[in-house]
This record gives C-alpha cells, structure tokens and sequence, in this order.
C-alpha cells in the first residue's frame, strides 16, 4: 500500500482517539480541527490513537527487552533491560531522530534494569546491586568494567528489578519493592523507596508503605516526588486501583500492605490500621494497569495545556479477565498542584477483541527538542511521540 493510504489512516486513528479517551474540553475543541502528519507513518504503528497534532514514529527498533531510559548531555540513549538481562547505548548520529548506532555495554546482568546518568557516569541499578562505569561516553566500543556502588540491597527477585534516577539533592533514589503480592516484611527494607550518596554510602529509606514503584520524578518547579505503584493482585479484576502517588515530604506512609487506593482496607492486613492512617494517592488509575514510567512534561514542543501534565506509561495487566493498559495516561495538575483528573494519550498496543498485546509501554524519557521517546520492553522497540501541529 502507497504512504498516502497509511498517513490517511493514522489521521483518521488520533480523530477516533477523542471521542475514546474521556478527554477534557480542550482536546473537544481540537478534535474539529484538521490534522497534518508530515511525512508518511509507519505502517506498524496505525493502531496508536493519539490526540490531534501528534504522531509517532520509531526511535530504534529490535532492542531486546527495552526497559529504563536516561539521556546524556552528548544526546546518547541508555537503556536498561529486566529479563534480557543487557544494557545499551543508542546513538542518532546524523540527527534525523532515529537512533543509528547501537552498543551492547553489559550481558547476562541480574535484571539491571534501572539506569542513570550523572557527571559521565552510568549507574546501573541489579537487583542487589548499584554498579557503575565511569566516562561512559569515552568507551563505549571498549570491554566495559564497571565498579560496584552499593551491593547491600536484598536479592529477592520478586518485584527486585529497579527504576533508579537522581533527585534534586543530587543523591540516588532506588526503590525496594514487597517481596510478595501482599505480606508484612520482617526487613524494613521492603516495600520502600531509598536513597543513597553517589559513592554507596549514607543509605536511608525515604518512603514507606510502597508495593513496587517501577518510576519517578521530581516535579520542575517544587522539586517534589510522584511516582507510581502498581496494585496488589488477587482482589478481583477491579479492584484495587493502581496508583499516582506525591510526596511532598520525606517520611510519609502510602499504605501497603494495610490499605490500597487511598480507602480500601486490605482483606488479609487492613484491621491493623485505619486508611487515613496513610496518604491517599494523588489519583487512582485503573485496576491492574502496571504503571511504570513517568515523565511531567516540561518541553515546549507540546501544545500550553499539556504543559507541567504527568504522562504515564501503562505496561498492562497479567492476569485480568479482560486484559486492561497497555498505553499511555495523563493525569493533569490544577494550580494547586492537585490532579483534575485521570485521561488516555496514547492507545492501541491492545488491539480491540485481542486478548494480548502487541506492545507494552515501560517508560518514557524526553528529548531536547521536547519530543518523548517511549521504551517497549515487548515489542523490543523505542518510539518517539511528537508534535507536528495542526
């Protein structure tokens, strides 16, 4: 089929995607006007429904098991994966937005992951483990040594693979997740979110009472936390609600095992502690949607009202009756820092009457020209969602 035919239908598919996603009276508004995608899409990517203005497009492709991103200065895309068990480095050499050069850094790791970039060093989160190579950008053809930071966290696997990222205090947070679907841990360790100096040392538990946060952020203007935490299993297939969290403080409590999505005591633990013993989530999403990743969005490339949104990658349920995610949210932020409500931005990686996906978002990562690339750890694949106008 001609290019022509496959930019129709990716026009016609972000028109759909209006009416679908319960978005608010500015995305009504812009559903009327008309759209151009320059350029022709990929014929692989009709199913994603975006809103009006947008398209998406292949940043790298057979990236096994892409998972964590992280950007650095030079414009060289780290990425980590969890079952592959290998770490890589992307490189768009001639600056066309497609990633040409790729470098395999580390293989058979344990589920490493977490990545992040600090002063030309790349930290590498294991599972037990924080190791990292110094003047990465130097030695990427080279047999890559790393030296290890901090090897003092637990080597369950279960909910072990770990989102890593440095805060605004310059210091590195690692997220312990419950060694279960739902248990009271003897280790104070579990279902927490940590941090640590640069060189391993001073570790401290930052937030409590938190499943398995697989992505965080801190937000460009208060320097606040939010991340996400993926709800327990087993409570049927809509219950409990997975969540978008905000820590405006260290030392706050988010409720597991006792209480999920702000008001729903647990059936095994919740008679031990009230629910308003804890913080409620920032906004409830769906039940047993995964969400992974998350970036709030400061780029100017998007149109104003998606400015400062919180977008979230949904990996996916694994065991819904009726499979749900596999997508892109948004949640928005009054001026008060509170959510106005919980939205779709990009659909389709589940196709309508299949019951497994082609694609499973992990986690998002911005480019300089404010663009976002999104890593799929299913479909081996990294994409870049950007704004053309209108």
């Amino acid at each position: 089929m001609s290019d022509r035919f496959y930019v129709f239908m990716f026009i016609w598919a972000t028109a759909l995607s209006i009416s679908s996603c319960g978005a608010s009276s500015d995305h009504e508004k812009a559903s009327s006007k008309t759209v151009v995608n320059l350029g022709p899409v990929d014929s692989s990517l009709v199913d994603i429904s975006l809103p009006p203005g947008f398209r998406i497009d292949y940043y790298a492709r057979d990236i096994k098991n892409a998972r964590q991103m992280c950007l650095s200065e030079s414009g060289t895309l780290y990425v980590g994966t969890r079952k592959h068990g290998s770490v890589y480095a992307l490189q768009d050499t001639d600056g066309d937005m497609v990633a040409d050069k790729k470098y395999t850094l580390l293989e058979d790791m344990n589920l490493p992951n977490g990545v992040a970039m600090r002063q030309g060093t790349l930290y590498i989160a294991e599972v037990n483990r924080i190791i990292a190579i110094d003047d990465i950008e130097d030695r990427l053809s080279d047999n890559m040594d790393y030296r290890v930071v901090y090897d003092g966290y637990p080597d369950e696997v279960h909910h072990g693979w770990k989102f890593i990222a440095f805060g605004p205090d310059d210091l590195l947070y690692v997220p312990v997740g419950a060694p279960c679907n739902i248990c009271e841990s003897e280790d104070p360790i579990f279902n927490t979110i940590t941090r640590l100096a640069v060189d391993g040392s001073e570790p401290e538990i930052v937030q409590r009472g938190v499943r398995n946060t697989v992505g965080f952020t801190w937000h460009p203007d208060t320097d606040e936390l939010w991340f996400t935490d993926n709800g327990r299993d087993w409570m049927g297939d809509d219950s409990p609600a997975c969540e978008l969290n905000h820590a405006p403080s260290d030392d706050m409590h988010f409720g597991y095992p006792y209480c999920h999505a702000g008001d729903m005591p647990d059936p095994e633990f919740g008679e031990k502690f009230p629910c308003s013993d804890f913080v409620a989530p920032a906004q409830n999403l769906g039940p047993h949607v995964a969400p992974l990743g998350l970036e709030i969005y400061s780029g100017t490339q998007f149109p104003e009202e998606y400015d400062r949104a919180i977008l979230i990658a949904e990996h996916g349920s694994w065991n819904r009756t009726d499979p749900i995610g596999y997508r892109l949210s948004m949640v928005r932020l009054d001026e008060a820092g509170e959510s106005k409500g919980y939205e779709m931005f990009a659909t389709g990686w589940l196709r309508d009457g299949e019951e497994k996906p082609w694609g499973r978002p992990v986690d998002l990562e911005p480019l300089p020209d404010g663009s976002m690339l999104v890593s799929d750890d299913h479909g081996d694949a990294i994409y870049r969602i950007s704004y053309v106008g209108q």
